[in-house]
C-alpha cells in the first residue's frame, strides 16, 4: 500500500503516507460546501502534475549527466472546474526557471521531457494541460486564468 486516507468528518480526509508516515489533510473547496482550508484532492492532482514535472526533468537531467540543477525552478498551478459531472477540465502550468543558463537545445530537451511526467499520462485525455516553459523572464508573468 501507498497511504491510509481517513475521512475526519466535516468534508475533510487526512492523508498518511505509508514510508514515511508524513500526512497531508484535504477540505472540500469553498465553491463544493468546504471549508477551503487545506488542498482539495482536485488542487493536489493539479498540483502534482508540477511536481512530477520538476521530478521527472531532475531525474533525467541526473540520469544524462547533464549536469542540469533545477533548483529554484517553480510551477505555479491553476485548475479549472468543470460541471456536468464536477471535474478538472483544464490545468495551467507556468514553469519558471531561475536563471537563463539554457542553451536553445537545452530548452527544446526540457520541453519534450517535461510532458513525458507519469502523472500527465496518468490524467484523462479530455483535460486540457496549458503548460508555458519560462526561461527568459526575469520575474514570474503567470499565463493562468485570471492571473490566479
Amino acid at each position: 500500500m501507498t497511504a491510509r486516507v481517513e475521512y475526519k468528518g466535516d468534508l475533510r480526509t487526512e492523508c498518511i503516507h505509508l514510508l514515511s508516515k508524513n500526512g497531508i489533510i484535504t477540505d472540500a473547496p469553498p465553491d463544493n460546501q468546504g471549508k477551503g482550508e487545506f488542498f482539495s484532492p482536485t488542487d493536489l492532482t493539479a498540483t502534482s502534475l508540477g511536481a512530477c514535472i520538476l521530478t521527472t526533468l531532475a531525474i533525467f537531467g541526473k540520469k544524462e549527466n547533464r549536469k542540469w540543477d533545477f533548483t529554484g525552478t517553480t510551477v505555479k498551478v491553476a485548475k479549472v472546474m468543470y460541471n456536468n459531472p464536477r471535474r478538472i477540465g483544464e490545468i495551467y502550468l507556468d514553469i519558471q526557471f531561475p536563471e537563463n543558463t539554457w542553451t536553445a537545445a537545452d530548452q527544446t530537451v526540457i520541453e519534450r521531457v517535461g510532458r513525458t511526467c507519469p502523472v500527465r499520462y496518468s490524467l484523462h485525455p479530455d483535460i486540457k494541460i496549458i503548460e508555458t516553459y519560462l526561461f527568459d523572464q526575469p520575474e514570474f508573468k503567470p499565463m493562468t486564468p485570471n492571473n490566479e
